[in-house]
């Protein structure tokens, strides 16, 4: 079996989109850091730079094998995994459910990590700021 090599261009972009990834993720991680959320700065860096780490290697990392690719399932599977890790912080008791935000702050940095392993950079930035302007409304009813 051929070993197959990433141009040195390749690799350039596969890092960046790593450095992309982990300051897209630091960004939202911050935010909820500031706001004394259990999923804080490195909780989020992670989650957004192992989501691009598992999208690149799934569509660089099979490349050149004769078994056939398909990038889509490890990106299923990140999915479903953040969705089992998102599921772990959200508390139920009498007053209520608790959790349900940074749970879907951990799902939407994954997908955020997934759009910029794919190397959709705008798509990525725009939808950080928009992950941002969410976080950052409040409900007029409650006072939190």
């Amino acid at each position: 079996m051929e070993v197959w090599h990433l141009t040195p261009w390749i690799e350039l972009d596969v890092v960046l989109r790593l450095l992309i990834a982990a300051v897209m993720g630091g960004v939202i991680g911050y935010e909820r850091e500031r706001a004394s959320k259990p999923a804080g700065l490195r909780t989020n860096i992670l989650v957004c730079m192992g989501a691009a780490l598992f999208t690149i290697t799934s569509i660089y990392g099979f490349a050149g094998l004769d078994a056939p690719a398909d990038p889509s399932r490890i990106a299923a599977g990140i999915v479903v995994g953040v969705g089992f890790l998102g599921a772990g912080v959200i508390l139920h008791s009498e007053k209520g459910v608790a959790g349900l935000t940074t749970a879907a702050t951990v799902w939407s940095v994954a997908a955020l990590g997934l759009a910029v392993g794919c190397g959709l950079y705008l798509v990525a930035v725009v939808t950080a700021v928009l992950i941002l302007v969410a976080l950052r409304l409040k409900t007029p009813w409650r006072h939190d």
